[in-house]
């Protein structure tokens, strides 16, 4: 331990275990990901929390999942006898565990245990810095706790003593607990709604000026943020950790060509982030489904970087971003190669259509870059002027989600709408 801990709480002494299931698919596309990889990312899962201390991290083979503790008997004896000379307080298993495995894992091994889930949701809270990101991290983290309140009957009717009662008092109280987190789960909705709400108007206030929106993806950890801040001169947190940036930051920028685009930094994609936090933080995502401009920045030095490129790709599909939105490819970090490495890039690179290769910490390639957004984003938009008879729902609901609509209102023959539009939408418009 350093001189700078010892001055204040010791930090929690944390062991990073990834159950590697035989046949089981590991990744969004599955089985194409070594288990040596996955460990070393939930390892820097785990050094993304603070107060946590990895003494050390395992692939431990199973050929099959013990219903009861995740682990057969004498994996289970032989860890506790490992986390008790290492005192160990929290074990991170890196994979889902059942509220039943927890529970009995946790007793075994006398230790704190959270599953892929629950340490996310950890530095999810953070990491949140927004109103919105705030109680998007509260919702999450509510909708797993009801999932896992099987956890306290045991104690719950240890404390309160059995009167006989069919169920037990264990069950009113799990029962009670449901409805608080209901409850809870409730009130946080309302209060998403006004934010949203008030995140809406400040995109249609947007829309009238109207800037293009340029949004930056990619997986966690890939240099969004760095890049953004070079891109930007902004100091955004950018640090060598997972899930660095929680909350969508926005920025207006002046490109070399003259043209001004509203910059947009958002939250970092993992491999099998669980379906209630994609949907917690559709909203905070949002940013990516009115962009004009889609930079899919990759960490090209990872040796699964195809992996990861496949796993954006797939949330990009899950959150319905629309497929006539250009994306540019940023094949990042290429300072992190050698020689050999980097040449073979570089060629690859250059023989790919809308790729270019860069290094958001050194600036290097960024020219190339900032020209072909300009590019990108050089259509001009027109007004034109619009009649709609009213039966007509598909076209005008188009216009709607294309947000090119800038005024609308009832005529006798139909919807009279004016459209800010590009040459491309128009076109598509006019096959619909």
């Amino acid at each position: 331990m350093s001189d700078e801990q010892s001055t204040h709480s010791a930090p929690t002494r944390a062991y990073v275990v990834h159950p590697d299931i035989k046949g089981s698919a590991s990744g969004r596309e599955g089985g194409d990901r070594l288990p040596e990889h996955r460990l070393a990312e939930a390892v820097a899962l785990a050094a993304a929390l603070p107060g946590l201390y990895v003494v050390g991290a395992d692939v431990v083979r199973l050929p099959k999942v013990a219903p009861g503790k995740l682990f057969g008997s004498g994996k289970v004896e032989e860890l506790a006898e490992l986390f008790k000379a290492e005192e160990i307080g929290l074990v991170l298993i890196d994979g889902p565990v059942t509220p039943v495995q927890q529970r009995n894992l946790e007793k075994a091994w006398g230790v704190k245990l959270l599953d892929r889930t629950g340490l996310i949701l950890e530095i999810f809270a953070d990491r949140a810095r927004t109103r919105e990101g705030v109680l998007q991290v509260e919702l999450a983290a509510l909708s797993y706790q009801r999932t896992r309140l099987v956890r306290a009957w045991t104690h719950l009717e240890r404390q309160r003593g059995g009167l006989g009662f069919v169920g037990g008092p264990g069950e009113t109280q799990i029962e009670a607990d449901r409805r608080a987190i209901d409850e809870a789960v409730t009130r946080i909705r309302r209060q998403l709604a006004k934010v949203v709400k008030t995140r809406e108007l400040h995109r249609a206030a947007r829309r009238k000026v109207p800037y293009p929106i340029v949004a930056l993806v990619g997986y966690t950890n890939a240099g969004k943020s760095t890049l953004f801040n070079r891109m930007t001169g902004a100091e955004v947190l950018a640090k060598d950790m997972l899930f660095a940036t929680l909350d969508p930051t926005m920025r207006g920028v002046t490109l070399p060509s003259g043209r001004e685009v509203i910059l947009s930094d958002t939250v970092g994609f993992i491999s099998d982030l669980p379906t209630q936090l994609v949907a917690a933080f559709r909203a905070t995502l949002e940013e990516v489904l009115e962009a004009d401009l889609i930079l899919h920045v990759r960490d090209i030095s990872h040796p699964e970087t195809e992996a990861q490129k496949a796993d954006v790709e797939g949330i990009l599909a899950e959150l319905g971003v629309r497929e006539e939105v250009p994306m540019l490819e940023v094949w990042n970090k290429i300072d992190q190669l050698s020689q050999e490495p980097r040449e073979v890039v570089e060629v690859l690179a250059a023989r790919t259509p809308d790729v270019f290769v860069a290094s958001a910490l050194t600036g290097e390639g960024l020219g190339p870059l900032l020209a072909a957004v300009s590019e990108r984003l050089s259509e001009e938009r027109t007004v034109r002027d619009l009649v709609l008879p009213f039966e007509d729902g598909r076209r005008r609901a188009w216009l709607h989600e294309q947000n090119v609509v800038e005024s609308e209102a009832p005529g006798e023959d139909g919807w009279h709408v004016t459209v800010l539009w590009t040459a491309r939408q128009r076109a598509r418009y006019d096959a619909l």
